[in-house]
């Protein structure tokens, strides 16, 4: 290729222009590999190290809550409710530190660990109630975080699609949830109706899932139902909304084929922020007494049952306080991530 041309080739072509400069090969010899929006996606997330570890250490919680617990249970041969009132307790009357050994009353002549000691006078596992508690947790978030999500997205979409009337109504009932005093309710509904919704666990849930899962519901949809409503007022102005309007496609149909296709962003990243809020809405109502009642274990009625003993026995806040710190930490790092990934405009 002669110089003049190289020079202007250079100038003119960008990098393409660069490219065959440095190869010496013609724009038509170039294979250019398109990316598919997901692959895009994905190759923007791998390069963010602390997003890829906070997925990594969400999955091992997960696989430790739900895998680990029974194994556990079943490896040291008692349940986190198990009462050990004998070796579970010291010589001065407090629980067990970290690391002991016992005779085990459930089965005479054997010996059981207790690795992070006992949780209380009564001399249960608080390694056991610490996995089993991040089960309640985790159903708690996850459940919560669908029903929410579910509910605000609808109402989002609607809202923000149809405008008028029908957005001026889930505006005013979105500001009234808002304004609602939640944590009243919490209290009257746990000391009146709680017991009996606290009994509903579908043979798998959590004793006390059930009533938080419809708690965070009824007050936590109003945040991502007013993102998804301004991303829907953007969306619905797009060229390929009036052309599927122009071809007669009913509205609902343009909303689940046109619209909810470019909500799953917002929803995925919004969801992984919403399952550590959750966690630590679980935890808070539970320190309070309000959340998920005893014997059930949960990281907030750990951490509650800790602060008795928090002069003789630190380590039983330290337990449940790093994992709730790790849990949200690994969730909102995620959620970062993911954010910064779906935005094609993010700088790496």
């Amino acid at each position: 290729m002669p110089e003049q041309q190289k020079e202007i080739l250079g100038v003119s072509a960008g990098l393409a222009g660069a490219i065959v400069i440095e190869s010496g090969s013609d724009l038509g010899e170039i294979e250019i590999k398109a990316r598919g929006y997901w692959e895009q996606v994905w190759t923007r997330f791998k390069r963010d190290k602390l997003a890829l570890a906070g997925g990594v250490t969400i999955i091992l919680l997960i696989l430790t809550a739900f895998i680990g617990a029974p194994l556990a249970q079943y490896l040291l041969g008692h349940s986190p409710n198990d009462p050990y009132f004998i070796g579970g307790i010291g010589a001065n009357g407090q629980p067990i530190g970290p690391l002991s050994h016992i005779a085990d009353a459930f089965h005479p002549g054997h010996k059981t660990w207790f690795f992070l000691g006992a949780d209380s006078t009564l001399g249960r596992d608080e390694f056991l109630r610490l996995l089993y508690g991040a089960q309640v947790s985790f159903e708690v978030a996850i459940l919560a975080t669908i029903g929410s999500i579910s509910i605000g997205v609808f109402l989002g979409s609607i809202a923000g699609y149809f405008r008028g009337w029908v957005d001026t109504v889930v505006s005013r009932v979105t500001e009234i949830t808002m304004a609602f005093p939640a944590l009243l309710f919490i209290i009257a509904l746990a000391s009146t109706i709680g017991d009996s919704l606290n009994n509903i666990t579908f043979g798998f849930l959590g004793r006390g899932v059930f009533t938080l899962f419809l708690i965070f519901s009824m007050f936590g949809w109003f945040y991502p139902a007013r993102i998804i409503r301004a991303v829907v007022l953007s969306l619905r102005e797009k060229e390929f909304v009036e052309a599927a309007r122009m071809v007669g496609s009913s509205d609902w149909r343009i909303i689940r084929s046109h619209i909810l296709p470019h909500l799953v962003a917002p929803i995925i990243v919004y969801s992984t922020l919403s399952v550590a809020t959750f966690i630590l809405g679980e935890a808070g109502l539970s320190y309070l007494g309000v959340g998920i009642k005893l014997p059930t274990s949960s990281w907030g009625n750990l951490l509650q049952q800790a602060s008795d003993y928090y002069t003789t026995q630190p380590w039983l806040m330290v337990w449940p306080g790093l994992a709730v710190l790790i849990t949200t930490l690994a969730f909102n790092l995620l959620g970062d991530g993911l954010r910064d990934a779906f935005d094609p405009r993010a700088t790496h």
